[in-house]
């Protein structure tokens, strides 16, 4: 691939032509060695859901007590799976395998900012884990407690999840490119006891002082008694006596032994609060034994994951869903060995991401569509000075990914090998719900394909809530999933309301819009909102944005809708052009014939 990569034309050829490609089958090869290769999983989970997922968790987990109870539905909306069962998540995650001999398996290869390099085993983060949590005991934190958590992209935010979780506390991460103002107000909304933050976090060279600003927002919570203060960068940090205690400090003092305590299924393991429709935030709540069930039956059958030998890197941050599933729970569930990486894509150079899959000799990548976007601006010259085959298998998450950039990704990075897993998924579903699977699975380039085995997904009728079998309608998910939001923590209302309110309280109203094709494949337009009706005509942005990002000279689009006095409203796109590409009214255009000939006039 690295002669097309440095031929800029001959690269946009090779995508325009593959542009009129339907389907991309699974390469034989991986066919014949992918875990799951037989499509028969699917009528085998649709036959009995519950006893399917029922099957997984006990294929996958080791149960403290065996749940005997799959789902109870006796209260909808109000789902639980597996409620007579006790486990606990950071022994899922770490105990189990140092005790299978997997200590020095390493579970983070980890990537600072400025190039630093750490490999922690899964031995060593079990140490950590105990330790902390122990502190966590001293310091006053108990079960059912919530603690906050607001850190980069390190080691000690796995450690303090699944701290947590080790001693039944709700962790409330923070993505940590949040304002303070924003950590104050999760912490109010959930009354955490705790918080865990850095004295400052590293970006592109420059240090925020992230505990003088926290220091700055968090007087007068009442419920909030330690902040615990990691030593990250090194800079002089304020501490208030009495309140504020380093996190170095407390775990060399803790304790090295902490039995891990088994909890019901149903214990709150997280919340994670994320935007909703009115100004205050949704806080998600997520529970231990179906959650644990759904991100480790994805991680390992989406990404056809080998522990043993697979390297993972998932280019998340923690402080999204995206991180809590595939980042710390789906991968240490699993036993994987895992990148973690710090800094930002450019830093400290454009080829960091590449350079850092060489390095670790990472296999599989799971990143998201604006990513991709901003490579594909770069140049695929870029990547092509790195060695990438290492890599078997590439996953898109977080939006829908247009056929262009995803045919970029899949001959550019994956060198034309590797299977592309379109992932759909939310904060409120845990873990994968729309998914090829890269053995089965005859992919299409910007569509998430089909619904996970024991998952059901309809488009339904807008009005009537009928199921469209082909066109364009809402996204439903139509039966309960263990992975689940359970409800929104302390909003038992705002819940139903939001979620379960337009077509009964059975059915989950995903908010996204979606279309389904001849092939029953699912095509994630975005959320309902994101639909501009012009002249009578619904369409959709990121339907726009793909036809507009076809343009051999655009890199990004972005579409919104405009009041417009004759047709209600009128299109409006903001266009970053490729390379050096100037604007100029024949690229105008050109852009306006692309979108009529993708979409039409």
């Amino acid at each position: 691939m690295s002669e097309m990569g440095t031929d800029g034309a001959a690269l946009e050829q090779e995508l325009e032509r593959m542009l009129e490609i339907e389907k991309f089958e699974p390469p034989a090869e991986f066919r014949e060695r992918a875990l799951w290769s037989d499509p028969a999983i699917y009528e085998e989970a649709a036959a009995d859901p519950v006893a399917w997922w029922t099957a997984r968790s006990k294929e996958l987990l080791d149960w403290d007590v065996e749940p005997t109870q799959g789902l109870d539905d006796s209260n909808p909306p109000f789902y639980k799976w597996f409620e007579d069962g006790r486990i606990n998540a950071s022994a899922q995650c770490l105990d189990r395998h140092v005790a299978a001999g997997n200590g020095g398996r390493v579970a983070y290869h980890w990537r600072g900012e400025e190039g630093e390099r750490r490999d922690v085993t899964y031995a060593e983060l079990l140490d950590s884990t105990r330790r902390f949590a122990n502190a966590l005991k001293d310091l006053g934190v108990e079960k059912g407690d919530v603690v906050g958590i607001y850190l980069p992209m390190i080691p000690e935010v796995a450690v303090a999840m699944l701290a947590c979780a080790r001693i039944g506390a709700i962790h409330n991460v923070v993505f940590g490119g949040f304002s303070a103002e924003s950590v104050r107000e999760r912490m109010e909304f959930s009354e955490a006891k705790a918080l865990v933050t850095v004295d400052g976090a590293r970006r592109k060279g420059k240090t925020a002082p992230i505990k003088q600003q926290v220091d700055e927002e968090m007087g007068g919570l009442g419920s909030l008694k330690t902040i615990v203060v990691i030593r990250s960068t090194g800079i002089e940090c304020p501490m208030t006596e009495g309140r504020d205690v380093f996190f170095e400090e407390i775990c060399a003092a803790a304790d090295p032994e902490c039995p891990a305590e088994p909890m019901e299924a149903e214990h709150p393991l997280f919340i994670l609060y994320t935007s909703g429709s009115t100004a205050s935030p949704k806080g998600i709540l997520h529970t231990t034994g179906g959650y644990l069930t759904g991100v480790a039956a994805t991680h390992r059958y989406v990404f056809d994951l080998r522990p043993e030998t697979d390297v993972w890197w998932c280019a998340a941050d923690v402080g999204w869903v995206t991180g809590h599933s595939y980042i710390v729970y789906g991968p240490l569930a699993n036993g994987a060995t895992s990148v973690m990486w710090e800094g930002a894509p450019d830093y400290p150079h454009k080829g960091a991401w590449w350079e850092t899959v060489q390095d670790t000799g990472a296999t599989i990548l799971y990143a998201a569509p604006t990513a991709i976007r901003t490579f594909i601006k770069w140049g695929a010259d870029i990547p092509a000075k790195y060695d990438l085959s290492s890599l078997r298998l590439l996953g898109s998450v977080g939006e829908p990914i247009n056929p262009k950039a995803w045919l970029w990704y899949h001959q550019v990075i994956g060198g034309g090998r590797c299977p592309i897993v379109d992932t759909w998924w939310q904060t409120e579903t845990g873990g994968i719900m729309i998914t090829p699977l890269p053995g089965i699975t005859a992919t299409k380039p910007g569509s998430a394909t089909t619904p996970f085995p024991g998952v059901s997904a309809e488009v339904v009728d807008e009005r009537t809530g009928e199921p469209v079998a082909e066109g364009q309608g809402l996204l439903m998910l139509e039966k309960p999933w263990p992975s689940m939001l359970r409800t929104l923590y302390k909003e038992d209302d705002r819940f139903v309301e939001t979620y379960f309110s337009k077509f009964g309280e059975e059915r989950y109203l995903v908010g996204d819009a979606a279309r389904r094709d001849k092939d029953g494949y699912f095509w994630v337009i975005g959320r309902i909102d994101d639909v501009v009706n012009v002249s009578g005509h619904r369409l959709s942005t990121a339907e726009v944005e793909s036809a507009i990002v076809a343009h051999e000279n655009v890199a990004e689009a972005a579409v919104i809708g405009q009041s417009d006095e004759d047709t209600g409203q009128a299109i409006c796109a903001f266009v970053t052009l490729a390379g050096d590409t100037a604007p100029s009214e024949g690229l105008d255009a050109g852009i306006r014939e692309e979108v009529a000939a993708r979409i039409g006039k």
